[in-house]
C-alpha cells in the first residue's frame, strides 16, 4: 500500500485499541473499591493507631483531598490497560503481520504464547511474596511510632514489583529472540552463565526493597532456571538452524547470493578500421572518432 494508505490504517488501529481501553476502563471504574482493596490486601492492617506500635501494622488512608479520585482513575486505567491487552495486541499485529514471513509469523505466535504466562508468572509471584516484603519494611519502625500509610503509594509500590517481576521474566524470552534471529548462539550464552548468576542476583536485590533474602531469592532464582532453559534451548536451535541451511532456504527466502568476484579474461586487442589508417588525425583523433 501506499504510505497514505498505511497511515490511514494505522490510526483505524489506534483508534479500536484506545476505544477497547476506554470502555475497558469505565467498567473498572464501577469495581475500583474491590481492585484498590485486591492491592492493599498485602499490607498488614490495624484496627486503630494503638496496635501499629513498632510497625506490626499499619493503616491505610488518603493523605490529600483529590487522592480517591487520583486512586481511582489510576487504579480503573490500570485495569483497563491490563483486561483489554488482547485488543490491542491483536491491532498491533494485524498492522505488523503483513509485512512478515511465513517463518516470522510462526516465531511470532510462539513468543507472544510464550510472553503472556511468563509475564503473568513473575507479577504471581510478586503478589505472593508482597505481604512477606512489606512485613519486613514495616519491621524497620522504631518502637512507640505508628504507620500510617497512603494508599496511593501502597499501589505504586505493588504496581512497580509487579511490574519488575513481570518483565524480570521475560529475560530468557529476549535471549532466545536473538538466538533465533541469528544475533546470539546458544554456546555463547553458556560462556555468559558465571556473569550472568551474579547480574540476576544483584539486580535481585536492588530491585527488590526488602532487606531479607527472601524477596531477592525469589526474583533471582527462577530467572537464573530460565536462563538456563534459553541456554537449552538456543543449543537445540543452533543444531536445528545448521541442518536448515544445509538443505537450502524456504520458499518464501531469497537465496542468498555468491559475490565472489569472477576472474577476468584478458582484453582482446584492437584494430582500426580501414576509413581511420587512411585519414588524417588531428591531436590523435580524425574525423570518424
Amino acid at each position: 500500500m501506499p504510505l497514505v494508505e498505511h497511515l490511514r490504517e494505522l490510526r483505524n488501529r489506534l483508534a479500536k485499541a484506545v476505544l477497547a481501553i476506554v470502555v475497558v476502563s469505565i467498567v473498572a471504574a464501577f469495581y475500583s473499591e474491590q481492585l484498590m482493596q485486591f492491592l492493599a490486601d498485602p499490607v498488614p492492617k490495624c484496627d486503630d493507631l494503638t496496635n501499629s506500635d513498632g510497625g506490626n501494622c499499619a493503616i491505610v488512608s488518603f493523605n490529600t483531598l483529590t487522592s480517591p479520585f487520583t486512586t481511582t482513575i489510576k487504579v480503573s486505567l490500570m485495569a483497563g490497560l491490563v483486561v483489554s491487552s488482547p485488543v490491542w495486541l491483536y491491532q498491533l499485529w494485524a498492522f505488523v503481520a503483513p509485512g512478515l514471513h511465513r517463518h516470522e509469523k510462526k516465531y511470532t505466535y510462539v513468543f507472544t504464547a510464550a510472553a503472556v504466562p511468563l509475564f503473568a508468572g513473575g507479577a504471581l509471584l510478586s503478589y505472593v511474596i508482597l505481604p512477606v516484603s512489606i512485613k519486613v519494611l514495616l519491621s524497620l519502625t522504631p518502637g512507640g511510632s505508628a504507620n500510617i500509610l497512603s494508599l496511593d503509594e501502597v499501589l505504586d509500590f505493588t504496581i512497580r514489583m509487579v511490574l519488575i517481576f513481570g518483565l524480570a521474566f521475560e529475560l530468557p524470552l529476549l535471549l532466545v529472540m536473538l538466538n533465533m534471529v541469528g544475533i546470539v548462539t546458544g554456546r555463547r550464552m553458556l560462556g555468559w552463565w558465571r556473569g550472568v548468576v551474579m547480574g540476576v542476583f544483584v539486580f535481585g536485590a536492588v530491585a527488590t526493597p526488602t532487606t531479607d533474602p527472601v524477596g531477592m531469592l525469589a526474583l533471582s532464582v527462577p530467572i537464573i532456571v530460565l536462563f538456563f532453559f534459553a541456554v537449552g534451548f538456543s543449543l537445540v536451535n543452533d543444531r536445528r538452524r545448521a541442518r536448515k541451511e544445509s538443505e537450502g532456504p524456504s520458499d518464501d527466502e531469497a537465496s542468498e547470493l555468491d559475490h565472489t568476484p569472477e576472474a577476468v579474461e584478458p582484453a582482446e586487442p584492437v584494430t582500426a578500421l580501414p576509413e581511420q589508417t587512411s585519414r588524417d588525425r588531428v591531436n590523435g583523433y580524425d574525423d570518424v572518432t
